[in-house]
C-alpha cells in the first residue's frame, strides 16, 4: 500500500511517500504565496521523481498550516500528531519530539505507541524559530547553511538578551560594531534560541530519548546547544525536515 503526505508549513512544503512501511522518497520545496499550488507542485514533483503515478497513491494526508488548502487530499491532520508520528516511525523509543520550523517551535511528550500525551507549542513570537535565525544571518551577512559550523568555533558565546526579535537583530548590530568575532555572535544566537525552546519544553514532563524535527534540526549549533540545556543526547534523522509529511503518509495507512 502506498500513501503519501504532505507538510505545508509557513515557509516550506515536504512530501513524502511510504510503500509497505518503507520510505519511497521525499521532496521539499517553498511554500510561497499560494500553499495550495505548493502543495500540487510538491506532491507532482514527487511523483515525478519517483516514477509513479497519482492513482498508485491509495490514501494522502495532509498537515501543517496550509493543510487545508491541499484539495485532493482524503485527510487533513494537525502537525502536532503528525510530527509524533513522524517521529515513533523513525525511532519507536523516541518520548519526546523537539520541533523547530520556520515560525513556530513544538516539544510532544509521546506514549510507547507514538500517542502524543501532551504537547505545548510557541506560534506567537519569531524568537526561537527559523525565522529568527534567518534574520540574525542577513545581519551578520553569514549564509544560514554555515552558521552551525562557524558557531562551533565559539570560544565565548555572545550574551544575546532580548527576547523580541526586533530588538535582538539590533543587539547583534551593537556587537558587530564592537568588533565581537562573527563565530562568537553565531554561538549566542543559537543559545538565545535554545534558551527559548528549552523554558517552552520545561513545561512539559520531558522524557529521553529526545529527537529534534524541523528544517532548523539540520543547524549542529542549535542541536548542540539544546543538548547542553536538556543535558541529554538529541536524535536528529535524516528526515528531520520532512518528519510531519512521513508522519502523515504512516497516518494514512490507517484511513478507511
Amino acid at each position: 500500500m502506498r500513501t503519501a503526505g504532505i507538510d505545508i508549513g509557513s515557509i516550506s512544503t515536504k512530501t513524502a511517500v511510504l510503500e509497505d512501511g518503507a520510505i519511497l522518497g521525499t521532496k521539499v520545496g517553498f511554500t510561497g504565496y499560494n500553499a495550495g499550488a505548493a502543495g500540487r507542485k510538491m506532491f507532482d514533483e514527487i511523483l515525478d521523481s519517483l516514477g509513479i503515478e497519482e492513482s498508485s497513491i491509495s490514501r494522502i494526508v495532509s498537515t501543517g498550516y496550509g493543510r487545508n488548502s491541499v484539495d485532493f487530499a482524503h485527510k487533513s491532520m494537525t502537525e502536532i500528531i503528525c510530527h509524533g508520528a513522524g517521529a515513533h516511525f523513525l525511532n519507536p523509543q523516541i518520548r519526546t519530539v523537539v520541533d523547530v520550523g520556520g515560525q513556530d517551535s513544538k516539544a510532544l511528550i509521546l506514549d510507547a505507541s507514538g500517542r502524543v500525551l501532551d504537547f505545548v507549542m510557541n506560534d506567537k513570537c519569531a524568537a526561537g524559530t527559523g525565522r529568527f535565525l534567518e534574520v540574525m544571518a542577513r545581519a551578520l551577512e553569514v549564509n544560514l547553511d554555515e552558521f552551525g559550523e562557524l558557531s562551533l568555533h565559539s570560544e565565548k558565546p555572545s550574551k544575546i538578551s532580548s527576547i523580541c526579535t526586533v530588538f535582538a537583530e539590533s543587539e547583534v548590530i551593537s556587537l558587530i560594531s564592537k568588533g565581537e568575532p562573527r563565530e562568537n555572535i553565531i554561538a549566542g544566537i543559537h543559545d538565545s534560541v535554545a534558551s527559548r525552546v528549552y523554558a517552552m519544553a520545561q513545561r512539559l514532563a520531558v522524557k529521553s530519548p529526545l529527537m529534534m524535527s524541523g528544517g532548523v534540526a539540520k543547524n549542529i549549533g542549535v542541536v548542540r546547544a539544546l543538548e547542553k540545556r536538556f543535558g541529554s543526547p538529541i536524535e536528529v534523522t535524516g528526515y528531520a525536515q520532512v518528519n510531519g509529511a512521513i508522519g502523515a503518509a504512516v497516518l494514512a495507512r490507517s484511513l478507511s
